[in-house]
């Protein structure tokens, strides 16, 4: 897969995740937090089983082998779930995106600046923390006209 291409997919993945914020959020009010979230893993979890089923190649170590720590990223999950469900109902869905990417960049950078989790390093430079500054703007601003709005 090409770059621009592999970059295009990203991009829609990230709209994804923006729609599925929204539907959680609406989800969480009606349901609870917990349930939302609950419901949102057991579909994630049957149909990642049938792609692995169908599609997954042999693979050289099993899942329960591998090194402990790389299996607590799976968590992360749990958390940005909670979160988000919680959050799109008070904030909104542009926002809470927002604020999830800001804290994605600043935690992306850092694992590439200090080469963290067997990642290669790339340095921190002065355009990665404009943008840093850009996207900090960006929130507040989103942040503040939707306080208008209320």
């Amino acid at each position: 897969m090409n770059l621009i291409l592999l970059l295009v997919v990203v991009v829609a993945a990230g709209a994804v995740l923006s729609v599925q914020a929204a539907i959680n959020g609406r989800l969480g009010q009606s349901v609870g937090v917990l349930r939302s979230s609950l419901l949102t893993f057991a579909v994630g979890a049957l149909v990642t089983s049938l792609l692995i089923v169908f599609f997954q190649p042999p693979q050289a170590m099993g899942l329960l082998q591998a090194p402990k720590w790389q299996l607590s990223g799976a968590l992360f999950g749990v958390v940005y779930m909670l979160v988000m469900v919680g959050a799109v109902p008070r904030v909104g869905t542009a926002v809470a995106t927002v604020a999830v990417i800001l804290g994605q960049l600043g935690m992306g950078m850092l694992i590439d600046h200090f080469g963290w989790f067997g990642n290669p390093a790339m340095a921190l430079s002065g355009n990665r923390i404009l943008a840093m500054l850009c996207l900090a703007l960006a929130l507040l601003f989103m942040y503040r006209s939707s306080l208008r709005r209320s």
